[in-house]
């Protein structure tokens, strides 16, 4: 019953900036915590920033200070904020709950960064 539909992404340049969004049906946001994951092509899955349900915030090193995750409870959406943005970064991102069990995957969206 819970869906996850991420949308944001596209094409970039290094150097600028994105926002994606993450809009949640079938729960309540404001007492979960979500978390933001990518997934380059042949690799893992890896998250890389949180959101508990208390608004603290956890970054993945290779993101910290670049990306902002926040969260709009009204609006039942996760957000994050990209910045400086690098090849490397370059992946489908996805939300999904963290500390606790995962709800079904979305699509997620493509963010590619050109160089």
């Amino acid at each position: 019953q819970v869906q996850l539909v991420e949308s944001g992404g596209g094409l970039v340049q290094p150097g600028g900036s994105l926002r994606l969004s993450c809009a949640v049906s079938g729960t309540i946001l404001s007492i979960y915590a979500m978390g933001w994951y990518r997934q380059a092509p042949g690799k893992q899955r890896e998250l890389v920033a949180h959101i508990t349900d208390g608004g603290r915030t956890f970054y993945a090193e290779s993101v910290k200070g670049r990306f902002t995750i926040s969260r709009d409870n009204a609006k039942k959406t996760v957000y994050l904020q990209m910045n400086s943005l690098e090849p490397e970064d370059t992946a489908v991102y996805y939300c999904n709950r963290v500390l606790s069990s995962s709800y079904p995957w979305g699509q997620g969206t493509q963010v590619t960064v050109s160089s």
